[in-house]
């Protein structure tokens, strides 16, 4: 481990009393975290106590809701008594490190100790600032588009990892109401169409925020993206659509294509009552599962590399923490107690750092282990199979949002809590406008949002 950047060099009894007072403040560290969930915090509880015992730190575990996160960190940063670690979403990172809430030091000194390129490169990249990290990555999971495997099997199609491969296979499986072709979100004030849209923008490379906040919608890639996504919603079936009818057309069997969290990954194979597949008789059943193939990073014919729409979740080491200790805290989740992070939800949690120097697939093989499910358990590894898990994972090296790296996701944040592109591309949809008249509109109510 380096020498902590905050050390300063001092001689004889000023020594001894700064090492002292280094190991009384590091005895006991708080740890702010967002899974406040009984079994989630006694998970971490437990990762806490095997901390202790590994190092003679003590853990503070201190739930605080997901919402009152920025406000409380805000409030204990004035008043000089923030957490040693807090466990936080991506909205935070940049901000909180521009802020003076966050030790970039220590974060990218945890990242370089750990070995920078056992992580997911998207993870880092969307935590990536002028000198460092301002956070580790911890987990996170990308977007997906599930479709029937066996069904393009038997048409002879790609996997559809892009505009055409989707439209392609929308052209030869369309046949309502047996098949739709796709289910895509329509429901205007669904926090899911959002995610959908700027997951399909990403794909073709498209962004309404640029270094200098807001910028105008590239025209030609836009007009890509309205006429995709007009095509796969004409594939839908009609009404207000939204992950509810998307899962449950699904998983009857009438949908070839729809794009979901990986939250859908136990349901799809039979392990929660409350969400069955209805595909046959038998809701206990993993046949939908091995019929099921995913795709995560998505392409459209302006941006041919792709992208996947990711959500990570990092670890935060604050200014006003035990420096040392907590990176040793840090250090510890991410590797020994690695397996125990991500058991909280490994269908949520894909491993943002895949192994070790010595053995690169370590957590990405222990994380396939992990068992998944509500009413059933079982491990993804049973489930699926390893080029799909594989897939998975995967995501996360090409992971993006709109407005990280360009210092601006807070624009991108409200611009997206607006509406006003659901409410307008669903406008084009419906034939209220053409296309270029709606990259026009979109432009002006982008511009407008404050």
């Amino acid at each position: 481990m380096k020498m902590n950047h905050k050390s300063t060099l001092l001689t004889g009894a000023a020594t001894a009393l700064a090492l002292s007072t280094v190991a009384a403040s590091a005895d006991t560290l708080r740890f702010w975290t967002t899974e406040e969930q009984p079994e989630r915090l006694e998970r971490q509880e437990q990762m806490a106590a095997d901390f202790a015992a590994a190092s003679g730190h003590t853990v503070e575990v201190i739930p605080v809701t997901e919402s009152d996160l920025g406000t409380r960190a805000t409030a204990a940063f004035a008043a000089g008594d923030l957490p040693d670690v807090i466990y936080h979403p991506l909205q935070y990172a940049l901000p909180w490190a521009e802020a003076g809430i966050l030790d970039t030091d220590a974060a990218t000194d945890v990242i370089e100790n750990l070995g920078a390129d056992t992580f997911a490169p998207g993870a880092l990249a969307m935590a990536a600032s002028n000198d460092g990290y301002a956070s580790v990555p911890v987990d996170g999971w990308t977007q997906m588009i599930v479709y029937r495997a066996d069904k393009f099997d038997e048409a002879g199609l790609e996997a559809p990892t892009s505009y055409a491969n989707v439209l392609a296979a929308v052209e030869a499986l369309h046949n309502p109401p047996e098949m739709y072709g796709f289910v895509a979100a329509t429901k205007i004030d669904e926090n899911f169409m959002s995610q959908v849209l700027e997951h399909v923008f990403l794909a073709n490379g498209v962004s309404p925020v640029g270094p200098d906040g807001i910028q105008d919608l590239d025209e030609a890639a836009t007009i890509e993206v309205l006429e995709f996504y007009k095509a796969i919603a004409e594939a839908s079936p009609p009404g207000d659509l939204y992950w509810d009818q998307s899962r449950s057309l699904y998983f009857s069997g009438n949908a070839a294509m729809i794009i979901w969290s990986p939250f859908i990954l136990d349901e799809l194979a039979g392990l929660r009552d409350s969400a069955p597949p209805t595909i046959n008789d038998d809701p206990t059943s993993s046949a939908l599962a091995a019929a099921t193939g995913i795709v995560t990073n998505f392409s459209g014919p302006s941006n041919p590399d792709g992208a996947a729409w990711g959500d990570i979740r990092y670890f935060g080491i604050t200014s006003d923490a035990a420096t040392d200790a907590a990176m040793e805290f840090v250090e510890y989740s991410m590797n020994d107690g690695y397996g125990q992070t991500l058991a909280i939800a490994p269908e949520g949690k894909f491993p943002v750092r895949r192994g070790t120097a010595e053995n690169p697939t370590q957590f990405a093989d222990l994380w396939a282990t992990l068992d998944v499910g509500v009413d059933r358990k079982a491990p993804l590894g049973d489930l699926y199979e390893a080029d799909m898990i594989a897939e998975i994972v995967g995501g996360l090296d090409v992971a993006q949002r709109w407005g990280v790296a360009d210092g601006q996701l807070a624009t991108a944040s409200k611009i997206i809590n607006s509406q006003v592109i659901n409410r307008l591309v669903r406008e084009f949809i419906d034939g209220e406008r053409d296309a270029a008249a709606t990259v026009a509109a979109l432009n002006e109510a982008i511009a407008g949002v404050e």
